[in-house]
């Protein structure tokens, strides 16, 4: 059973930086692996994610050109570097990985089947 523990959350100003992690312990990382985030009062959703090589990556349109996606495979450990950051990025952000996660499924929360407790991003004005 995989389990997946996230962190590096935390408050920062509008337009600055944040680093999270999202480390997997009981197995690896096998497929896809993608960060979602769910503000208050909303649903969750996607924010990006990485095949196992690391050669393929998706984001939604929201964070597309600021948020960066990364996987040291060795560390078992996938990365979200979030630049630019802006108060409507306040959210809390979940890692997921998935056995049957593929390209064509990696955007959708119902692909994946492993998520962590979540970590707090707080963007203020």
């Amino acid at each position: 059973q995989v389990q997946l523990v996230e962190s590096g959350g935390g408050l920062v100003q509008a337009g600055g930086s944040l680093r999270l992690s999202c480390v997997a312990s009981g197995g690896t990382f096998r497929n896809y692996a993608g960060w979602f985030r769910q503000a208050p009062g909303k649903e969750r959703e996607f924010v990006g994610a990485i095949s196992w090589s690391g050669g393929s990556t998706r984001y939604a349109d929201s964070v597309k050109g600021r948020f960066t996606i990364s996987r040291d495979n060795a560390k078992n450990t996938v990365y979200l570097q979030m630049n630019s950051l802006k108060p409507e990025d306040t959210a809390v952000y979940y890692c997921a990985a998935g056995d049957s996660t593929y390209y064509y499924n990696s955007y959708k929360s119902q692909g994946y089947n492993y998520w962590g407790q979540g970590t707090q991003v707080t963007v203020s004005s």
